[in-house]
């Protein structure tokens, strides 16, 4: 009997470590350490589209009229405000916030309906756009049917479901990220529009608002389904720790506010360095010179930077590591406060300006030189030190690609700039300009330089 039980255990020793082996292998995930955005992220270039704006009809069949426009411009990835219906319980405004979302799996009847959304994803698939949408996870409207339904995945305070505490948000209610079966529901409405729609990657409101842990699981299931990008809006970078693995972009807020007051003469330029992110786990900042909020709620493109600044500003986003972003209206430099909560048209006859096609040349070079990529898989980005201030210079390598970008960020001439270590070796300038006179080419400056004010090079050092 003494044997037969030894027996029996090693028996049974042997079925359970077979068994949690399996179970081991059978498991939906290890928790991982960093991800890695798709490869397509390597040349986007990113444009915030506010349907509703947009066109007269604000629909998203008036609105796929335009993307040849975008195309030939040089956008290849659209990001779409919220495309849900808008509570109107607590609504704001007459027309209510992109951001008070009544059904995650619906779209708002004022946009059109869900079989437009899925021909205009599969037109812009096919002209080669990818597409993301603008996922709200951190509350919802106030007639969201899970308000009725599953009161407990929502934040309460005296027994009554609240509004996310001191954001000054009345239209919309709190969620309860401590409840499992809501986390696991808005898991399956994101999935939703990646299995259904062939969406390939959200911009996710308020993302510090919401655990990291939600994040990330998130992000491994949505990965299941489709190998997707993921950009946080985090102002402050307060969510840093969701760059570990659960997003692969975060808003460059701090460049943006340094560009804005170089661009004012109040800060120069050599300040620019002290917030480029380190791009640590594969991620890299959007960066941008508008959006919604800023245009909405502070101040226009045309008011932050004036004619003479914009194309070394566009210049700068789109040479330095990271993916540029534009926002509806930007290439016309539209001097408006685009309403949020109304109708209030873009009137894209309304401007002097026009930067389609600086945009796409600046695109073009993007798509055409490795080292101009948006992620931080070169070889490297090093700023380099021009003795002055106001002269911000950088290179960057990747696969044997060499790009050298030298911009005088100042309205002032800044004289006898020495460049010779600088511009060392075979160099030719893919893309200079000064002011608002700009353009492929150029002659190289001299080893000695005076720069006018917002003068600029881009230079293949190959």
């Amino acid at each position: 009997m003494k044997y037969v039980n030894k027996f029996v255990a090693a028996w049974v020793l042997l079925v359970v470590t077979v068994f949690c082996a399996g179970c081991s292998a059978a498991k939906p995930y290890e928790i991982p350490t960093e991800t890695r955005a798709p490869e397509w992220t390597r040349t986007a270039v990113l444009y915030e589209v506010n349907l509703r704006q947009y066109t007269k009809s604000g629909t998203i069949n008036e609105f796929a009229e335009h993307l040849d426009t975008l195309k030939n411009m040089g956008v290849n990835t659209l990001w779409f405000m919220p495309i849900h219906p808008i509570s109107v319980t607590n609504r704001s405004g007459r027309l209510g916030s992109y951001y008070s979302v009544s059904d995650y799996r619906d779209v708002n009847p004022e946009f059109g309906t869900k079989e437009d959304f899925k021909a205009l994803v599969d037109k812009a698939h096919y002209m080669g756009f990818h597409v993301i949408l603008d996922w709200v996870a951190n509350h919802t409207g106030w007639d969201n049917a899970w308000i009725t339904e599953h009161p407990d995945w929502y934040t309460q305070k005296d027994g009554k479901i609240i509004s996310p505490e001191g954001m000054g948000w009345p239209d919309v209610a709190d969620l309860n990220y401590d409840n499992a079966d809501m986390r696991k529901e808005m898991i399956e409405c994101m999935k939703y529009w990646v299995e259904e729609f062939d969406v390939d990657g959200f911009r996710c409101d308020y993302a510090p608002g919401v655990p990291e842990d939600f994040w990330r699981e998130a992000r491994i299931e949505l990965d299941k389904v489709k190998d997707i990008y993921m950009l946080e809006e985090d102002l402050g970078g307060q969510a840093k720790d969701n760059l570990e693995y659960a997003f692969d972009s975060n808003y460059a807020t701090k460049v943006y506010e340094t560009l804005v007051a170089v661009g004012k003469d109040s800060k120069s330029a050599d300040k620019i360095k002290l917030y480029i992110p380190s791009m640590e786990n594969n991620t890299f900042p959007m960066y941008y010179l508008d959006n919604h909020d800023v245009n909405s709620y502070d101040r226009t493109i045309a008011e932050a930077f004036s004619e003479d600044v914009i194309p070394s500003m566009y210049s700068l986003i789109f040479t330095l590591p990271g993916v540029p972003m534009l926002y509806s209206g930007d290439e016309i430099g539209y001097d408006r406060h685009i309403a949020f909560m109304e109708k209030d048209t873009i009137n894209w006859t309304g401007s002097s300006c026009d930067y389609r096609d600086l945009i796409k040349e600046l695109s073009l070079l993007k798509q055409e030189h490795p080292a101009l990529g948006s992620d931080n898989t070169g070889e490297g980005f090093e700023i380099l030190d021009a003795g002055n201030r106001n002269i911000f210079a950088y290179k960057r390598i990747t696969d044997g690609d060499e790009v050298l970008c030298i911009f005088n960020l100042s309205k002032r001439e800044q004289a006898d700039i020495d460049l010779g270590e600088i511009l060392a070796g075979g160099k030719e300038v893919l893309f200079s300009g000064s002011l608002s006179e700009y353009g492929r080419g150029g002659e190289l400056p001299e080893q000695v330089h005076s720069f006018s004010p917002w003068e600029f090079y881009i230079i293949s050092a190959n």
